[in-house]
């Protein structure tokens, strides 16, 4: 069977300085070491490129900070940047809000915060993984079709769809604390595959130095 991985990595930091939960919410870019760590992406693929990887196409949720993250790689592999809109980041009732744990203290949020299993304050983690799976056959797919076995594809996404689609992928629980989450600013959870069957997942900071100066906070 022929060998393919696909790439999900996690968009830079953001400029975010009120600390909004931006969720889906258009404008918000990446900060000056975002673009850093968008650009020491490129170089990590380019030197994968450069080293024999078999990469074949890029492609990024049509969030401006994922398109940021995305574009620099594209263009140093000389590919066109392709938009996914099945990795966009997660709904969530909180969007556009500030302050969180002063908000979970208001009795209009009560209602969303019935079943963290779900989640119940946002879009189910189930739906979550379906639309990225789906997302990841398609270009996994796309990149064997253009290169062959060893094919790689890269996808630029958000940290909670990633995080779910690699619980589901280590067959673990999709509930979880989100302070927990394994996956950084800029980092890259690594599927691979043969044929269709998914055989290894791996997880990988090319930005690890870059952690220290940023701002952090998780997206739903």
């Amino acid at each position: 069977m022929l060998q393919s991985t696909v790439h999900l990595v996690r968009h830079g930091e953001v400029f975010n300085p009120d600390r909004v939960l931006y969720g889906r919410l258009p404008g918000f870019h990446l900060s000056e070491l975002g673009y850093r760590m968008a650009d020491r992406l490129s170089e990590h693929f380019a030197d994968r490129k450069e080293a024999g990887a078999r990469i074949a196409t890029v492609a990024a949720s049509p969030l401006l900070r994922a398109q940021e993250t995305a574009r620099p790689t594209a263009e140093a592999l000389g590919l066109t940047l392709l938009e996914e809109p099945r990795v966009i980041e997660a709904k969530n009732h909180f969007e556009g809000l500030s302050h969180i744990k002063k908000e979970l203290g208001r009795p209009n949020h009560w209602p969303y915060l019935v079943n963290p299993f779900r989640p119940s304050w946002g879009e189910a983690y189930k739906a979550q993984v379906k639309r990225v799976v789906e997302a990841v056959k398609i270009h996994r797919d796309l990149a064997v079709k253009l290169e062959g076995d060893g094919a790689e594809a890269i996808i630029v996404a958000h940290q909670l769809p990633i995080w779910v689609t690699r619980l589901s992928a280590e067959k673990k629980p999709l509930w979880h604390d989100p302070r927990q989450r394994e996956c950084s600013l800029a980092s890259i959870t690594s599927l691979h595959f043969d044929g269709e069957n998914l055989v290894n997942v791996e997880y990988s900071e090319p930005c690890g130095d870059l952690l220290k100066d940023a701002s952090n906070l998780p997206g739903a």
